[in-house]
């Protein structure tokens, strides 16, 4: 059966929207919108869905499911894209599927491979891959304690390079990757974000 599904990812600076068509022989990127900027996700993300909408001749109206990178990545960032796949999926009456925001990067390998993305505070959020399938994390570490023997890494441009090993080209989830991530055949479950530590803002005591 064939779908037309908006794919989005906000988990990492790069700030995508992307449509897919899927059907019984895989995928078809029909547009993607991606703009890299940790800070302007909030302010990016409709726009490039409008704008990959548009590219690919599709409305609204013609989407099958949304599918959302659920993370590991910053609070901020990360619900931003959540909350607008709900929202659209809601509206519209579609299913919404989440993913590992890192197997949309890890599904574009084969063999052993390391997939990383930036977790701030000097650690660095890890999957560990083998032919496209994650076996291990999602985790967030020091890039000292990530458990690195593998054949190669991908992810993050200023990330990959802490490692001493060969780098592969997949840097950010992409469109693509989303979809392929997603298990079709289970029924999507609640969305739920993969922040793996507490948000940095915290309650103040009551002061009497």
């Amino acid at each position: 059966m064939t779908s037309i599904v908006l794919a989005i990812d906000t988990a990492t600076p790069a700030v995508t929207a992307g449509v897919i068509r899927r059907g019984p022989s895989g995928v078809d990127v029909l547009a993607e919108r991606v703009t890299l900027d940790a800070r302007a996700h909030a302010e990016q993300l409709t726009p490039n869905v409008l704008g990959a909408l548009t590219d690919a001749g599709v409305a609204m109206a013609d989407l099958g499911a949304v599918v959302v990178g659920c993370g590991p990545g910053p609070f901020t960032g990360l619900r931003v894209g959540m909350a607008t796949s709900a929202a659209y999926a809601h509206a519209l009456g579609l299913p919404v599927y989440g993913v590992c925001s890192l197997d949309a990067i890890g599904v574009d390998t084969t063999g052993e491979v390391l997939v990383v993305t930036d977790a701030r505070r000097r650690e660095v959020y890890w999957a560990r891959y083998r032919d496209g399938v994650r076996v291990d994390g999602p985790a967030v570490s020091s890039p000292a304690d990530v458990p690195a023997d593998v054949d190669a890494i991908a992810g993050s441009p200023d990330h990959v390079v802490l490692f001493d090993l060969p780098r592969l080209a997949p840097t950010y989830p992409t469109a693509s990757g989303l979809v392929r991530a997603v298990d079709w055949a289970v029924h999507p479950a609640p969305l739920i974000p993969l922040y793996l530590r507490r948000p940095d803002a915290k309650p103040q005591p009551v002061r009497s």
